[in-house]
């Protein structure tokens, strides 16, 4: 109100500019290293990098290329039942006319126990078929305790059971409450682990690195990561000082790389499955249910409507069977489920 002059009647004039030159910023050739201390994307790579399974989707994992392996060395093909308790192998059941049996497990949503499982197989194998004893000393049990019990001193002579390995893990997945996905990747940044430090899982020192991997791994896949203090309360003898220190160490070790490629991911998962059936520990199947039939019938129809939608957008003919040539509706065939 008080200003006489208004800001549509006078325009302030434009600042002069003096012509800057700007330099192009310099593209490193073939051989120059980066400018500016950052590090190019393709340096951060390892010249090895396509024989790590846990970066290149077509190496062969280390687990499974253990777990043929005899006491003699010589590669086995069928593995033998040492694992299993005692008893004979439960025969497969096979799917009929009047039944047909499905495994719920899938690569998106695994199975939680049988994971589990199989991941604490993974790691026996890794323990029993090692090449050498190299240790750190963040993992040694003996330096850094889980428990208040004396380690016995013979400690890092004796290979732990698939039992006592999948007891261990198992207790700290169900305490918290971690998915069947977290224990996949935990094998993941196991096996990064033994390929990038210079380390060997064994006795001595395998409950601190399964520890080490999963408490990382749950902080990366699941949305609501377990703290470190949590893990205080499922392991009451260890401190939270202990537990940040091992945190670190572990990803220094790792190099900060804690990205899985989703086909990483899978491959773990199908060798898992593999390892699974070797082993008689193959993932348990249902019969199908006729709520379940009905439900895979239902997205099988939304599926092919989509299909065909897209089809008819495209300009592109549907083609019709042979039984609607003569104009009847289709006919279905009936299932009978168990």
């Amino acid at each position: 109100m008080g200003n006489k002059n208004s800001c549509c009647s006078y325009s302030s004039p434009a600042p002069k500019r003096k012509d800057v030159y700007q330099e192009e910023p310099h593209m490193p050739r073939e051989g120059e290293g980066s400018v500016g201390n950052i590090q190019h994307i393709s340096e951060r790579e390892p010249e090895d990098w396509d024989a790590d399974p846990s970066l290149h989707p077509t190496a062969s994992t280390i687990f499974l290329e253990r777990s043929r392996i005899q006491e003699n060395g010589l590669v086995r093909k069928k593995s033998q039942n040492h694992i299993l308790d005692t008893g004979r192998p439960g025969l497969k059941k096979s799917s009929s006319c009047s039944t047909i049996y499905l495994d719920d497990s899938t690569v998106s949503q695994p199975n939680l126990k049988n994971t589990v499982k199989c991941v604490s197989l993974a790691i026996y194998y890794h323990i029993k078929h090692r090449t050498s004893n190299r240790q750190i000393d963040i993992f040694d049990e003996k330096l850094h305790p889980l428990t208040q019990a004396p380690v016995p001193d013979d400690y890092d002579q004796h290979n732990p059971e698939h039992r006592h390995i999948y007891k261990f893990v198992r207790t700290l997945f169900n305490a918290s409450q971690l998915t069947a996905e977290c224990a996949i990747i935990t094998l993941v940044y196991l096996e990064r682990l033994l390929t990038y430090a210079e380390v060997d899982i064994s006795p001595a020192n395998w409950k601190r690195i399964v520890l080490g991997a999963i408490l990382l791994a749950s902080k990366v896949w699941d949305d609501q990561a377990v703290w470190n203090v949590d893990y205080c309360q499922i392991l009451r003898d260890i401190t939270v000082e202990d537990m940040n220190e091992l945190e670190r160490q572990f990803l220094e070790m790792l190099q900060f790389n804690i990205n899985v490629p989703s086909s990483v991911y899978a491959k773990y998962y199908f060798d898992l499955r593999t390892l699974a059936e070797d082993n008689d520990l193959a993932f348990p199947s249902e019969p199908l249910s006729r709520e379940r039939a009905q439900r895979l019938e239902a997205m099988s129809r939304v599926c092919e409507d989509k299909i065909t939608a897209e089809a008819v957008r495209n300009g592109l003919k549907k083609w019709r069977s042979f039984e609607t040539l003569n104009g009847q509706p289709s006919r279905r065939s009936v299932a009978i489920l168990s």
